[in-house]
């Protein structure tokens, strides 16, 4: 399942998540590393067709506020003007200062940039 980020991470950002519950990558099935190996690959295409990126990160979260939840792989692209709107930053600091900022990307970009996103996986 590939969804856009709804917090603080900017536009552009995938986040991809198995369809099946679980928490840890050892816990995956063969088919699913090489389901989630393939999308990954993607969808950082796609992101890099959207957004002009520096950089993509792709980061594995699976914790909430009790412990682990479940596995979301965060496909972020990351600008240079981003970098230079948080001081330089780039890695998990950047993604802190973005956390601690708060700004989140409008509805109607999010869903401008999902449409571009549906049509180039569409594309295969």
């Amino acid at each position: 399942m590939v969804n856009h980020g709804v917090g603080p991470l900017g536009i552009g950002t995938l986040v991809i998540a198995p369809t099946r519950h679980v928490t840890r990558v050892s816990a995956l099935t063969e088919t699913e590393v090489d389901e989630l190996g393939r999308l990954i690959r993607k969808c950082s295409q796609v992101v890099e067709a959207l957004v002009t990126a520096e950089q993509t990160y792709v980061c594995l979260w699976s914790h909430g506020p009790d412990g682990p939840k479940h596995l979301h792989w965060v496909v972020q692209p990351v600008t240079e003007e981003l970098v230079q709107a948080h001081a330089g930053k780039r890695s998990e600091e950047l993604q802190s200062a973005m956390f601690k900022a708060n700004e989140h990307a409008s509805r109607d970009d999010i869903e401008a940039v999902c449409t571009r996103a549906r049509t180039i996986l569409a594309q295969g």
